[in-house]
């Protein structure tokens, strides 16, 4: 039977479609993710085993989780530098945060939590109404919340005692990590508020136009402060997961947290000018991040060449995965 005309005209939109999904950026950041694990369990005995690919999604929950808020600021056209020094404050906090009538240690997680989102609102306090850049501010509170850690903590580790916190880095409910199901909550709720609600498509104007946002009678500073409180939020939420699974938070726990988060955020697609992007493609962004380090570990290397080799491959599949366009 031959093909007629109509056939031919339903089929060629689907086509597209199809070749659509092929090219998005998600979909090719989850194929690199795909073809590297592929190659490496070829490669390398074991890589490929059940626990040792859980283990890496559960380490890249915290790249995953803090890479959230990256997203919600990137995507309304700023970036949040402090991030790692968020996760340190968490991380050495909530220890510092526990009293005799909260056995459980929630109410110190809460705790630091509420200082993680005000730190990210004064961020945006600070990009808002002050005017300054993006870069500048989140820069100068990430050096501030340094030397207050210092200060405060001694630059000793501290251990954690708090229940809920061993809980969440160490509890496999089900059989799956504690800190893998907070990522899944923490990604169904970005995709969520980014492309289900009025507040994710405001921050999409944002990211493209703030003039014309703001003429439309969009509240931007009100905005740009709740983003950055958002990325606190998810910063200080990373902290304690870190805190969990390490078992002690220490002064720079959380900067090797801060390259990472913007390189998921870019290698999942979204746009650093913003705009443009989506949380979908962040996650096997930081599962490609985490991926990449485990590899470079079982190189016999000293820390400083793994350190040439991590970031010069960060740089190339940034490149691979698409340059900027110039707007």
């Amino acid at each position: 039977m031959s093909e007629t005309a109509s056939d031919r005209g339903a089929s060629a939109p689907a086509g597209r479609r199809v070749a659509g999904i092929l090219r998005s950026r998600p979909v090719l950041t989850l194929a690199m993710v795909a073809l590297v694990w592929i190659a490496a369990s070829l490669t390398s005995r074991g890589f490929g085993s059940y626990g040792h690919l859980r283990y890496l999604v559960e380490l890249a929950a915290v790249i995953g989780i803090v890479a959230a808020g990256q997203t919600f600021v990137m995507i309304a056209g700023g970036i949040d530098l402090s991030v790692g020094a968020v996760i340190t404050i968490s991380a050495v906090g909530v220890p510092l945060l526990s009293w005799p009538w909260d056995p459980g240690g929630t109410a110190g997680v809460a705790g630091i939590l509420v200082i993680s989102v005000a730190i990210g609102a004064v961020n945006g306090i600070g990009v808002a109404y002050l005017r300054v850049h993006p870069m500048i501010m989140t820069l100068a509170m990430a050096t501030l919340l340094q030397g207050a850690l210092i200060l405060v903590a001694g630059g000793s580790a501290v251990s954690v005692q708090s229940p809920a916190v061993v809980w969440l880095g160490n509890a496999r409910p089900f059989g799956v990590p504690a800190g893998i199901l907070l990522w899944l909550a923490v990604s169904a709720a970005t995709l969520w508020v980014l492309h289900a609600t009025r507040f994710g498509a405001r921050l999409f104007a944002l990211g493209a136009n703030p003039l014309a946002t703001l003429l439309s009678g969009v509240d931007v500073s009100a905005t740009i402060v709740t983003v950055y409180a958002m990325s606190g939020l998810t910063a200080g939420l990373a902290g304690v997961l870190v805190l969990g699974m390490n078992g002690q938070g220490y002064v720079g726990i959380g900067d090797p947290y801060l390259l990472t988060s913007i390189a998921a955020v870019v290698l999942g697609g979204t746009s650093i000018l913003g705009g443009a992007g989506t949380y979908a493609g962040t996650i096997p962004g930081a599962v490609m991040l985490v991926t990449i380090t485990g590899l470079i570990t079982v190189v016999n290397a000293s820390a400083g060449w793994r350190s040439i080799l991590f970031g010069s491959l960060i740089l190339g599949l940034l490149l691979l995965s698409g340059r900027e366009s110039r707007r």
